[in-house]
């Protein structure tokens, strides 16, 4: 499986590294927008973002259903999925999406059934993705629930994401390095 992680905070340069990478690995590049344009300033992100693109690659918009579209590609098509974060946070909040939301952890379960789907419709398709996410790990403990349940199953998304990479990238202030180079083990995601 050809796959990149790309992780860092808000404004940390984690989506121009990941279209950097996108860029390298292929002409042929599928951007796969997952933040819905609901209001006049996102839609004004997602015209900027779309102008800076490279005219050959396509732009396809898909808040939930990411794993159908890499399972239905043509082998060696290259994604870049941006971003994880806004994903989980689609599932999270679709009242439609597989489980009801509850304290038991249903929701958090089908979300993470859903990044498995995805990444074995990455396995089994031949493509190369090149993921974007939030490490929302660092900041402060959300006052809300819903806050505390994004920060927690964001988390988990993260780790699994993580270690079905081939590369893990951070980005911190525009700088970025690769942290499975630095591991010092993983084992079963989890890192000791």
């Amino acid at each position: 499986m050809r796959f990149d992680l790309v992780l860092g905070g808000s404004r940390s340069g984690k989506s121009d590294f990941a279209e950097r990478l996108a860029g390298r690995a292929g002409e042929k590049v599928t951007y796969i927008a997952t933040a819905p344009a609901l209001d006049e300033e996102m839609a004004e992100r997602v015209r900027r973002h779309r102008e800076i693109r490279p005219l050959a690659w396509s732009t396809v918009e898909e808040p939930l259903r990411v794993a159908g579209l890499i399972r239905a590609a043509a082998p060696g098509r290259v994604f870049l999925l941006d971003c994880v974060g806004a994903w989980v946070t689609n599932m999270l909040l679709d009242e439609n999406f597989p489980a009801p939301s509850g304290p038991d952890g249903r929701k958090e379960e089908a979300i993470l059934a859903e990044v498995r789907r995805l990444l074995a419709a990455l396995e089994e398709s031949g493509c190369r993705l090149i993921a974007v996410t939030n490490e929302v790990g660092w900041g402060l403990v959300p006052e809300y629930p819903l806050g505390r349940a994004f920060r927690d199953v964001a988390g988990r998304v993260n780790q699994l994401l993580a270690s079905a990479a081939g590369n893990v990238y951070l980005c911190v202030a525009g700088l970025t390095i690769e942290l499975k180079a630095l591991a010092c083990h993983q084992t079963g995601g989890i890192i000791s």
